[in-house]
């Protein structure tokens, strides 16, 4: 039983974090905030210590430990979140002294994965990542390790494979390898199919909770959920988009991100991300009304580049202007539109950015089409534009725009002037 689905009251859960100065302990211990609220419970306390470095035996130092432990007394903690990855050597040592159930930030989110996870190969995905993830601790945890089956930092696979040797789990996970493998060579079948033929992509990625999946709505009417929670949508998706010029693209929505997202998580989404890569274009949503506006598109960036997107052109799409101000101060990176998904504002200046932007493979041209061949004509209302046609005692005249591998074909039909 997942928490979402526990008629009790949520989990109490303290957040404790380490501050070495590398990254803002105290953003993102917030964001850690949102993610324990997605996961199903409330973020009772805090606890930040600077440190110069993590203590290898307990994270915090051995005084802090103590107060932690008082803490989740006074407070009837449930969870213990941790802002970092966790030794297995940690994680035991504070749920030994302190008595409570603790989580690390990569079990967090994997949680939440699983949590939003609906296609088989987002499943696969989930349960890949926890198993590689889970398969350190088992060593001398024996059932107390069994964590993927109940509660924050807990959903997935289930208690037995976690209760099964060493052995079984690795033979799980090469079958889920295996399984995922043939799935992406499915999904780059289809990829080099719509290359073929000349199915043009549009890729929205961008920060967890930026509006991406209320973007895609209010593009493609696409019925995607869409919450203020992180990762309220996981599995990619995927619909028709027509452009004001009559010319259709695929919109493809992605995974969303998260700051400090580790790197194991990246690479277990990666066939998802890979749309990105794989686009002609990429849209990359922000929330124009958070302060973090600035680092949110930085991660982003980041992350593109880590995917080879370097060449492909973006557009930064500054959501949830109608909460801010003054939009002009707003930090964008290359060509940007100011919008708001929920209302409409700007969306119609963002359908003619993205028109404008995309690689040039269509051309307006005169055709004079025998009578015969009207079957040309569908073919071009179907993936073109008529804009307009006139019959003639020669065949009917057409005014159109075709994508260019098209024209090769119909070329002896060009009007001449």
């Amino acid at each position: 039983m997942t928490l979402h689905e526990n008629t009790q009251s949520p989990e109490r859960v303290m957040l404790i974090s380490v501050d070495n100065g590398s990254f803002s302990a105290e953003e993102s211990i917030e964001e850690l905030s949102l993610l324990v609220s997605t996961a199903g419970g409330e973020a009772e306390l805090e606890l930040i210590q600077k440190l110069p470095e993590k203590n290898p035996a307990t994270y915090v130092g051995s005084g802090r430990i103590a107060e932690i432990k008082k803490a989740c007394e006074d407070n009837e903690i449930d969870l213990i979140v941790a802002d970092d990855e966790l030794s297995p050597a940690q994680l035991k040592n504070i749920e030994d002294i302190t008595g409570v159930r603790v989580v690390d930030r990569t079990m967090l989110i994997l949680d939440i994965f699983a949590l939003h996870a609906r296609t088989r190969e987002g499943k696969l995905q989930v349960e890949l990542a926890q198993l590689k993830y889970s398969l350190p601790f088992l060593t001398g945890r024996g059932k107390g390790m069994s964590r993927l089956g109940g509660g924050i930092g807990t959903r997935g696979p289930g208690e037995s494979k976690l209760e099964s040797d060493k052995r079984h789990i690795r033979r799980r996970i090469n079958a889920l390898e295996a399984e995922l493998k043939q799935l992406e060579k499915r999904r780059n079948n289809m990829r080099s199919r719509r290359k073929k033929d000349g199915i043009i992509s549009v890729a929205i990625v961008g920060y967890t909770n930026a509006g991406k999946s209320t973007l895609m709505n209010r593009l493609t009417s696409a019925g995607v959920l869409a919450e203020d929670k992180l990762f309220a949508t996981l599995d990619p998706t995927a619909r028709k988009l027509t452009l004001p010029n009559g010319q259709a693209v695929m919109l493809v929505d992605t995974v969303g991100l998260v700051r400090r997202l580790p790197h194991k998580l990246v690479e277990a989404f990666k066939s998802t991300l890979e749309e990105a890569k794989n686009a002609d274009l990429i849209l990359n949503v922000c929330d124009a009304s958070s302060e973090e506006c600035a680092e949110h598109l930085r991660i982003t960036a980041e992350l593109l580049s880590e995917l080879e997107c370097d060449s492909i052109p973006v557009i930064s799409v500054m959501n949830k202007c109608d909460l801010v101000p003054d939009i002009f101060d707003l930090p964008t990176i290359g060509k940007s539109v100011m919008i708001s998904a929920l209302n409409g504002q700007g969306v119609d200046d963002l359908l003619e950015e993205i028109q404008n932007t995309l690689p040039k493979n269509r051309t307006r041209v005169k055709l004079l089409i025998p009578f015969d061949k009207g079957g040309i004509l569908a073919q071009i209302r179907a993936d073109g534009v008529v804009h307009s046609e006139e019959f003639t005692s020669d065949g009917t005249l057409a005014d159109v725009t075709v994508n260019l591998h098209f024209l090769e074909e119909i070329k002896e039909y060009i009007a001449k002037e």
